[in-house]
């Protein structure tokens, strides 16, 4: 599988995954007094939402990329991975109601204490993976973007 086609793979199931969420977020709201869904419901429909489009901008930067296949690939798992992993865990604080601000000291998942080191290195990984997939694409396409 080509970058490319990758990222488009992964915008579709992205959207797709945000259209679902939509749907438990508005059963959120119809069924609370106040109104609202839970906090990560919510956070994890609208996330999901945007690394979609996101995933259309990695495509198109892949497109344009002139690194080898292999990088142009790597460039693009990076991000994917870790836009999924945030969705995943922000549909696990939705399903366990848990919190409202999953970097809230205690850190928590259910009633299950995650050391603090632990959260900021997925932080960490999930910057240097996001930003650097895509810087990585960034410059690979740079020659192409400056032409005049």
């Amino acid at each position: 599988m080509s970058a490319v086609h990758l990222a488009q793979l992964s915008c579709g199931v992205f959207f797709l995954t945000g259209l679902i969420t939509g749907l438990w977020k508005y059963r959120g709201m119809i069924t609370s007094a106040e109104g609202q869904a839970p906090a990560y419901v919510d956070i994890c429909h609208r996330a999901a939402l945007m690394y979609a489009f996101a995933c259309l901008v990695l495509a198109e930067f892949a497109r344009l990329s002139e690194w080898s296949a292999g990088v142009n690939l790597a460039a693009v798992v990076l991000p994917v991975v870790f836009f999924g992993a945030a969705v995943g865990s922000y549909a696990v604080h939705g399903i366990l109601q848990d919190t409202d601000n999953q970097l809230r000291r205690p850190h928590r998942i259910g009633k299950r204490h995650v050391h603090g080191r632990m959260v900021s290195a997925f932080i960490y990984l999930l910057a240097v993976g996001e930003i650097g997939g895509f810087a990585v694409l960034l410059v690979g396409s740079f020659d192409r973007l400056t032409v005049a």
